[in-house]
């Protein structure tokens, strides 16, 4: 007996990248990833119409109220989210061990039970007595909430009949597997086959999943990457664990902006929102400190001022010592040598140390004046106003460029009680209450601030 071609061909694909090969390898030769590769039958050549699953209409006529987003009760989630949750819509929340993944949607539970409905816990990682005694020392204990220890998807789903639940928490997606698809759980396979059955009840039942998800040592999220195709929201959670400060971006969204930032502080007691976080990043002062410099950032779409500090001494060593904490080590090598080629302001031989305040980590181009500038009161042990906040990207020729948004950032600072901005030129208009400083290039900051030697 002769087979067809199309029967007896095999083809292996890789879950990562997609490159196809023709027999199974363990390790991908494209991605170089390992245990990707699965085996993948061959596509009908010809594809046959059927009947759809339902009646196309008109764009106008489609009801949206069903699609409404409903409010978690978590006012910085909702600021992330766009509003709340869809019904039906699958989120997916990655973070690193520790940063209070678990803190947050036991919080979220609990709001949800108190003010939409039924909520259904699973835990795959700890035992429902662990979950409870969180809850406990949180606060978090609600009689709709309904907690289930299971890692099969097959009796996650039989909770779901049973419970009926009008959210649903997987804590984690990495500890859930399926009978019906073989690897370990948290393989590529397993990974792809729970997170598409969640989907598919998702989406039938309009129920809002919310996924807890494991991410990799380089902050990605670990698994597959068509795992973050598949869900409607990724939601990244990231802290330093030795600050109280944790943040919630999106990373994409499917019903609202993805470039929201949301703050939160972690407590002995759980995790509470913090609406007006600026405060966090400051040391408030009456009196001038050298070495320190107040900027304005925009986290998605809301600033915060943070504070860069700088310290020069020095240095007996051969090769002086650079330390960089909270901002980007080498735009602050790029800023130092700008400063002392342009700005005459000599560091080649000293310590050189660099830091921002609270655990706030800032990368954007507008702080580039504010390393700047602390650098050199440092150096010159020349404070600057208390009161002064610096916006500005710096060029490699000393030129000072605008940044988007300044005239929002001074507002902020204005509010905070800063009342004078050294600029660059062209920055739009500023609020009334702001002294503007305008500065085209490095010098002439320098020498507007008396920094000059």
């Amino acid at each position: 007996m002769v087979k067809s071609a199309r029967t007896a061909r095999v083809t292996y694909r890789c879950a990562e990248c997609g490159n196809e090969v023709a027999k199974w390898v363990g390790r991908c030769p494209e991605c170089q990833a390992w245990g990707t590769v699965e085996e993948r039958g061959v596509a009908p050549q010809r594809l046959v119409a059927g009947a759809p699953s339902s009646q196309a209409r008109p764009i106008g006529q489609v009801d949206i109220e069903s699609a409404r987003a409903l409010p978690t009760g978590v006012g910085e989630l909702d600021r992330v989210l766009g509003g709340g949750l869809v019904p039906g819509a699958v989120v997916l929340l990655a973070g690193e061990p520790g940063v209070g993944k678990s803190t947050l949607l036991l919080e979220v539970a609990h709001q949800w039970a108190a003010t939409v409905g039924r909520c259904l816990y699973v835990t795959g990682e700890e035992s429902a007595g662990q979950v409870r005694l969180r809850a406990d020392r949180t606060g978090n204990l609600h009689d709709e909430i309904y907690l289930a220890a299971e890692s099969d998807i097959s009796a996650v789903l039989g909770q779901v009949d049973q419970v009926r639940p009008s959210m649903m928490i997987i804590d984690s997606v990495q500890t859930m597997s399926s009978p019906a698809v073989d690897g370990s759980p948290g393989g590529v396979s397993q990974v792809r086959a729970v997170t598409s059955g969640l989907i598919a009840v998702a989406k039938e039942r309009n129920l809002p999943v919310v996924l807890v998800g494991h991410v990799t040592k380089d902050g990605s999220v670990a698994g597959p990457r068509v795992l973050e195709h598949l869900v409607d929201v990724v939601l990244q959670f990231e802290g330093d664990r030795h600050s109280s400060l944790r943040l919630l971006r999106g990373i994409k969204n499917r019903y609202g902006a993805a470039d929201e930032v949301g703050c939160f502080e972690l407590r002995d007691d759980g995790i509470v929102g913090v609406p007006d976080p600026s405060g966090l990043f400051l040391n408030r002062r009456d009196q001038d400190v050298t070495g320190c410099a107040i900027t304005v950032v925009v986290e998605g779409k809301r600033p915060l001022l943070g504070e860069v500090q700088a310290l020069v001494t020095p240095t007996s060593l051969p090769a002086p010592r650079r330390a960089v904490s909270g901002l980007d080590s080498a735009r602050v090598a790029m800023i130092m040598a700008v400063l002392e080629k342009r700005g005459r302001v000599p560091s080649g031989n000293k310590d050189v140390f660099t830091a921002t305040v609270g655990g706030m980590r800032l990368t954007e181009p507008a702080v580039d004046l504010a390393v700047a500038l602390a650098v050199a009161s440092a150096a010159l042990d020349h404070p600057l106003p208390h009161d002064l906040v610096v916006v500005g990207e710096v060029g490699l020729s000393g030129e000072l460029r605008r940044v988007t948004g300044v005239g929002r950032r001074l507002s902020e600072a204005a509010r905070l009680g800063y009342t004078r901005a050294l600029v660059p030129p062209d920055s739009g208009k500023l609020p009334k209450e702001t002294r503007a400083l305008v500065a085209n290039d490095l010098g002439e900051a320098l020498k507007l601030l008396k920094l000059k030697q």
